[in-house]
């Protein structure tokens, strides 16, 4: 097996003969199996043990044992002790998530302080498979098939390779002994279910299913960067971007070889779960208007494109009740003021003035996002419109629609879309003498 071991750090580039390798040491079998073989192989290691003072005496025995074994061995030991307990209540994670957190933050930090190249952790072929069997249970992509890598960062796996009867059978054979966590005995948790009940089950219909597994989590990895390559080699024909986001052409998307990988490979980059992804793909041919949301991001059905953008805020309704400078956001602001019209004024025709009849206005004005039921008489029409119905006219996207904004008077007559057109009925005509002028500007 150690020969087998050092073959595959050597095809895989894992670790070098200079550099110091840290191990991570729990005292279990898979983890002493591990610092043993890097020692024979001739690697320069220290060890590190995590104690998450979670199973009393237990975890405390295990740490005398990993001093033990290192003191044996002329080896050097680091020990963290955590609070898991609370660090789990505080940060409202689950007990496992909250020693993986601490253990990972731990070593990243022992790494940088050692100078370290990288820490060794001793996941197996057994662990690998368990891993994927808990991708397919809960739904992945195809890089879930993959399974646990070699290498992540400066985490290195040198013992993929070999399985867990292979590694006790190594230790038998130096006579070296190892302790059991009492907790890995008990399905009470997911990945004990399926390596105590499911793998058990399976391995008596083909007793080599943990090979199985890894030769099929090999053959996908080795087809993953040609995948990778012709995905984003056809995303590139049916993606444009622009100022919000992204735009999909739905009829270009549906046309190529494998549209929901495709699409599930653009969400999946912006953390859009694929439940998600899936019910996109079921209602691509829906009308204009169908919308998904998820974490920060926005997917909207828009006249033939699939829109993503970030789901920015709304801004919130807001009292304009005097002239003033009103901040709306860190990329804009509202300037409103109040003058007499003089002989050679001329109507600011910009999209983001809005130039009115005061006297038509009931102050205090409020800026609040756009309503369902929205009417007004844009400049130049004579019955009333819906909003809606209006910025569909003028080919504003859904998402777009989304952040509109309004000024509504006291009376709560809408006077101004802003961007896009002022109410009619307040106007600038031939008789007005007091003027309500209200510029949104970009904060540099």
């Amino acid at each position: 097996m150690r020969e087998q071991i050092a073959r595959y750090i050597s095809a895989n580039n894992l670790l070098s003969k200079d550099g110091l390798h840290l191990v991570a040491l729990s005292g279990g079998a898979d983890s002493v199996a591990l610092l043993r073989i890097l020692l024979q192989l001739g690697y320069k290691v220290e060890a590190v043990h995590c104690n998450f003072h979670l199973r009393g005496e237990e975890s405390n025995r295990d740490e005398m044992f990993c001093h033990t074994l290192c003191q044996n061995l002329n080896v050097g030991l680091h020990v963290a002790h955590f609070d898991t307990r609370t660090y789990s209540e505080l940060h409202h994670v689950s007990i496992e998530m909250a020693a993986r957190e601490l253990r990972y933050d731990y070593f990243r930090k022992l790494i940088d302080d050692l100078n370290a190249e990288d820490i060794c952790v001793a996941h197996h072929k057994d662990d690998n498979a368990e891993t994927i069997l808990i991708n397919l249970f809960r739904g992945t992509g195809i890089s879930g098939i993959t399974g646990i890598h070699s290498k992540n960062g400066k985490i290195k796996r040198p013992l993929l390779c070999v399985g867990r009867k292979d590694i006790e059978d190594y230790l038998l054979s130096l006579g070296q002994d190892y302790v059991t966590d009492s907790t890995n005995l008990v399905n009470d948790v997911v990945r004990n279910k399926i390596r105590l009940d499911i793998l058990h089950l399976i391995k008596t219909i083909n007793p080599s299913v943990v090979d199985a597994i890894t030769r099929t989590a090999h053959h996908v990895s080795s087809a993953l960067p040609l995948l990778e390559e012709a995905t984003e080699r056809y995303t590139k024909t049916v993606c444009t971007t622009y100022k919000n986001g992204l735009a999909i052409d739905i009829k270009r998307l549906t046309g190529s070889p494998a549209p929901e990988h495709i699409l599930y490979s653009i969400l999946e980059k912006r953390g859009c779960p694929s439940n998600i992804t899936s019910q996109i793909v079921q209602n691509i041919s829906s009308r204009t208007g169908a919308c998904w949301t998820f974490d920060s991001h926005i997917v909207a059905i828009d006249r033939g494109k699939l829109l993503i953008e970030q789901d920015t805020p709304l801004v919130k309704e807001m009292k304009i009740p005097i002239d003033g400078r009103y901040v709306l956001s860190d990329e804009s602001l509202l300037e409103v003021k109040q003058e007499n019209r003089t002989e050679d004024f001329t109507i600011d025709k910009s999209p983001n003035v809005a130039m009115m009849d005061a006297d038509t206005i009931n102050m205090p004005l409020t800026l609040r996002p756009v309503q369902r039921n929205d009417k007004f008489v844009p400049l130049g029409m004579k019955g009333s419109k819906l909003v809606s119905d209006f910025l569909t006219d003028r080919k504003i996207s859904i998402t777009a629609k989304r952040r509109q904004l309004c000024i509504t008077d006291a009376d709560g007559n809408l006077v101004w879309l802003v961007g896009q057109r002022i109410n009619n009925r307040n106007r600038i005509t031939d008789s007005t003498i007091n003027l309500l002028i209200i510029r949104l500007n970009q904060c540099k």
